[in-house]
């Protein structure tokens, strides 16, 4: 289950990523929802850091 879990995370992970690439590239970033996109990616990011450490 544990795993299944982590593989989840790194999907949104990844989806997340694309979506401040796709921001990043807009002629007019939102910085707003750049910081919102970036904030999100590191929770994630953390979680699956204590998820794979026990």
């Amino acid at each position: 289950m544990e795993k299944a879990h982590v593989e989840a995370l790194e999907s949104k992970h990844a989806a997340i990523q694309s979506q401040i690439d796709q921001e990043e590239r807009r002629p007019n970033p939102d910085d707003i929802l750049l910081h919102q996109l970036k904030k999100e990616k590191l929770r994630l990011k953390d979680e699956m850091l204590g998820l794979t450490v026990h």
